[in-house]
């Protein structure tokens, strides 16, 4: 199928507004394309710069609409929001091609009585684009961070009231930043060293981390078509997941249990830190997802890894018999907007549920952990109710547990006020995703 980078682009945002993840459905509609490698990325800038600066563009359409923002069709209104994204962030797209392509668009859609509405638009911010008043902080802190850095006013409240207004800014600008690419030697086939030559004579910009070891900050490159991915040298993973695998510490000849552990990072980053001795035990609940992570584990020659089906919430716990327990739980996903910025245009309404349910799937978790051995629990969001408050609840809750406190190195400090056994990883202070890690040893059955 042939077509224009901005028809793509369209395309991609209409069915991530469905509930679609942005690389995923991006990557199939750029399938669909007879793109070059051009447009494909003109396709791509839009796409994601659109669906991060949703908020933004919307409040300055307000500004030369006629027609309030919620009453404008999908389409037509996607249409505009490409077209202000042009002319205010795209330099090297003159504004007359920003609007004259944003006109044809809307006519190539099937909205052709649009047409004259989405020109007019467009042509009235040009005109008046400087004379847009965007809220100022000192006189509304969570107006002025929702529209300056496109995020729900919800999401402000949240953070503001979670971590306090310096941090809640923080979080907000950082969310606007593009993150880093790290990947996870497999240190039981080559050493950080050796990957990092292979890496940088395949044209790859690299360099290791200072903790934890085998931690790699990667860029220049297609990592998935890459010989040393090929050879399983490497997968790709972020540094949150890294910290919260070295400071779960799986050693060799143990049993290790990851419940929730699809596409299979951590799974992968267990059985290497155990120098591939022992067992790990890598659940999900689905099919697919399972056939994931035996994939994975095959590509990177890790045999200890056994894959199956099991539901964390009901699946069976045929006694205690781990040492360790590793419950990365499902959750909103507030920590990773940078790589997902669809997550942030959610309902709030959807966050309620999440805290009880992490919590029933912690306290399964736990009854897989035998006397003496390690419960970690983490999310990738940054919400205290799914965070804090759960991990806080299972220990009130369950008596045979108590908080483990974290062994952590002179240069990762804590973010904000937490006890020893938790940890938030903050994308403006340690360089990760938002992150949260809980530490709980099983001291009496």
């Amino acid at each position: 199928m042939t077509g224009s980078a901005r028809f793509a682009a369209l395309k991609a945002l209409l069915r991530t507004e469905k509930g679609g993840y942005s690389n995923i459905v991006l990557n199939s509609v750029l399938k669909e394309y007879n793109l070059d490698a051009r447009d494909k990325a003109l396709a791509s800038t839009l796409f994601y710069g659109v669906l991060e600066r949703r908020i933004t563009l919307d409040y300055i359409i307000g500004f030369f609409s006629k027609t309030p923002v919620g009453r404008i069709t999908p389409s037509v209104l996607y249409i505009l929001r490409m077209g202000v994204y042009q002319i205010i962030y795209l330099e090297k797209i003159p504004d007359s091609a920003a609007v004259n392509e944003s006109v044809r668009l809307t006519k190539e859609f099937g909205q052709a009585k649009a047409s004259g509405f989405v020109n007019a638009v467009l042509r009235n911010l040009l005109r008046g684009k400087d004379k847009v008043k965007f809220p100022a902080e000192d006189e509304d802190f969570e107006k002025y961070l929702s529209v300056e850095y496109s995020l729900p006013k919800w999401l402000v409240t949240l953070w503001e009231k979670s971590y306090g207004r310096r941090t809640a800014g923080l979080l907000a600008e950082s969310m606007a930043q593009k993150p880093d690419i790290y990947i996870r030697v497999n240190n039981t086939v080559i050493s950080e060293e050796k990957l990092l030559e292979e890496l940088k004579i395949s044209g790859f910009e690299c360099g290791p981390v200072k903790w934890p070891d085998n931690a790699v900050r990667v860029s220049g490159g297609n990592l998935a078509a890459a010989e040393a991915y090929k050879k399983g040298f490497f997968h790709v993973q972020d540094l949150s997941s890294q910290i919260c695998c070295r400071l779960f510490s799986p050693e060799g000849g143990e049993t290790v249990a990851d419940v929730c552990a699809a596409p299979g990072g951590k799974t992968f980053t267990a059985a290497e830190r155990m120098g591939n001795r022992g067992t790990v035990l890598s659940f999900d609940k689905y099919k697919a997802r399972v056939k994931l992570i035996t994939e994975g584990a095959r590509r990177l020659g890790l045999s200890i890894v056994n894959a199956s089906e099991r539901d964390a919430l009901s699946g069976k716990t045929s006694g205690a018999f781990a040492d360790r327990v590793l419950c990365d739980a499902p959750c909103s996903g507030l920590g990773v907007l940078r790589r997902k910025p669809e997550i942030k245009y959610k309902n709030k309404s959807e966050l309620d549920s999440l805290p009880d349910l992490q919590y029933r799937i912690l306290c399964r978790s736990s009854k897989l952990v035998k006397k003496g051995g390690i419960l970690f629990y983490s999310t990738c969001t940054l919400n205290s109710m799914e965070n804090s408050g759960v991990a806080e609840r299972f220990l009130l809750e369950n008596k045979g547990f108590e908080p483990l406190g974290l062994c952590l190195p002179e240069n990762l400090v804590h973010a904000v006020d937490e006890p020893a056994n938790q940890l938030t990883l903050m994308p403006y202070l340690h360089g990760t995703d938002g992150f949260f890690i809980a530490s709980f040893i099983k001291t009496r059955e």
